[in-house]
């Protein structure tokens, strides 16, 4: 009961979590190019983008912070066991994301928020770029010890003390694992941010907001989901193929994959009792052979079931059921990557529109389309993590560490259960709170009477006004 409640806590953590961290990064780095153009042209216009959609940055940072410190805290609370086992190899990348990318984006943040009308131009668009490295920086280290967990390298057992002992830092750092995790995550992150800005947009287009802020801020965005569309894709296809090879139990769950197949045919939707009739299809609609092609580029390439590979590992790891829950793993895996092409033909969509000028603007069909489309890449986010994580159980550690041997032995189910509760309905006010914030802040637009900041272009040039809005 215990180590039940204690999955339930840290999945309600993690997701809830997980909602701010991609947009989060995402927005940073369109902030980076709204001030960047600023800098370089003048136009005021750039300035009013930044401004405005940075209140939306501070809002989704502060709550990422708030929850990412409780989610941490729960390894040493919840998961004493695995921190022990793990601790001299998890530590290493969590400690230099907290010492150094973690300070490095947060100092410079404060930097950035309090420094536009204190700090030069050109100091203080450097201060934007530090955030937007920080927050990417922190995601390479936590995905390095998240990656770590899916594939571990440069370590060894220590027999006496029976721990996972670091050897090389530099391995779990270069992890293949790790490499296509952070290429993935990052576009995801993008292609997050990049909907939110359109959707926000084309909500003030639809009402006739500012166009010359929001025709841009809204074609920018387009373009981001496009290209960070099609690289989420891209980088996907690697990480399939790497997942065949170093989770294959993961992959096989995916397709619902029980026997091994040559020219195995990749599953677009399909309805079944996986885990009481494996055998059993009610609905099935495929692509023949494009689970060979998915998994090692071949036509005819062998897939391993899940049958075999249960086998297999009963045979290294000793009996026990070595299958994921099928449903939740292949249903999580087409979510994320359905969500994730439906993006992609929303802004081919918008750009097909945006050929001529004022379609877009008039197009009150589409422009309500994107405004409700902002949820699909938090959708998407979440049931990636969900895939991640619940298509490599019953492991914590692949192949070394079993979940239900990761958990504190002295703490009850009463506790657990008293904490989950409290903080799922903690996590519901603020979730609450964060969205009424949003809201409030994308309805309110970049207008209002402000400050001035000195021109970029030098102590000559006329300054000019940053619009009134508070952080």
């Amino acid at each position: 009961m215990a180590l039940d409640l204690a999955r339930w806590q840290f999945a309600v953590t993690t997701l809830y979590h997980f909602l701010f961290v991609p947009v989060t990064i995402g927005t940073a780095w369109f902030l980076v190019g709204m001030q960047t153009a600023w800098y370089r042209t003048g136009d005021e216009k750039w300035l009013r983008m930044t401004r405005f959609f940075g209140k939306l940055f501070l809002i989704n940072f502060a709550l990422g912070v708030v929850t990412g410190i409780v989610q941490e805290f729960q390894f040493g609370m919840n998961w004493s066991a695995y921190s022990r086992y793990v601790g001299d190899i998890f530590g290493a990348p969590l400690a230099i994301e907290g010492l150094a990318a973690f300070f490095l984006e947060s100092t410079f943040l404060g930097l950035w928020i309090f420094g536009w009308d204190r700090l030069k131009p050109k100091v203080h668009l450097a201060t934007i770029w530090l955030v937007a490295v920080g927050s990417t920086a922190s995601a390479y280290f936590i995905l390095a010890a998240n990656s770590w967990m899916q594939h571990p390298v440069g370590y060894k057992l220590n027999p006496v003390t029976h721990r996972a002992e670091l050897t090389s830092i530099a391995q779990i750092l270069t992890n293949s694992t790790l490499i296509r995790a952070f290429g993935h995550t990052i576009a995801a992150a993008i292609l997050t941010a990049a909907m939110l800005v359109l959707g926000v947009a084309a909500w003030h287009l639809r009402r006739g907001g500012d166009a010359a802020v929001f025709r841009p801020a809204a074609t920018i965005a387009l373009w981001a989901t496009l290209v960070a569309g099609v690289l989420t894709v891209l980088i996907g296809h690697e990480q399939g193929q790497l997942m065949t090879r170093q989770q294959p139990m993961k992959m096989a769950a995916a397709e619902a994959l029980y026997t091994t197949e040559s020219g195995a045919h990749f599953s677009l939707f399909d309805l079944g009792p996986w885990q009481r009739r494996p055998n059993k299809d009610l609905v099935s609609i495929a692509i023949p052979h494009g689970l060979s092609i998915l998994a090692d580029n071949s036509w005819n390439g062998r897939v391993l079931g899940m049958n075999d590979i249960q086998k297999q590992y009963a045979a290294t790891y000793g009996p026990g059921d070595y299958k994921p829950i099928v449903g939740i793993t292949y249903w999580t895996f087409r979510i994320m990557t359905g969500l994730g092409f439906l993006a992609v033909v929303i802004a081919l969509g918008g750009l097909w529109l945006a050929r001529q000028p004022g379609r877009l603007e008039r197009s009150s069909r589409y422009l309500r389309l994107a405004v409700w489309a902002i949820a699909l890449p938090f959708l998407a986010n979440l049931a990636g993590w969900v895939f991640t994580e619940l298509g490599r159980q019953p492991w914590i550690v692949q192949g070394l560490l079993q979940t239900k041997d990761a958990v504190s032995p002295s703490v009850g189910a009463w506790s657990v259960g008293l904490t989950l509760a409290g903080f799922t309905l903690l996590y519901g006010i603020l979730a609450a709170v964060e969205a009424g914030l949003m809201i409030r802040a994308a309805k309110a637009g970049p207008d209002g009477e402000g400050t001035y900041a000195p021109a970029p272009e030098g102590d000559g040039a006329a300054p000019v006004r940053i619009p009134a809005l508070t952080y």
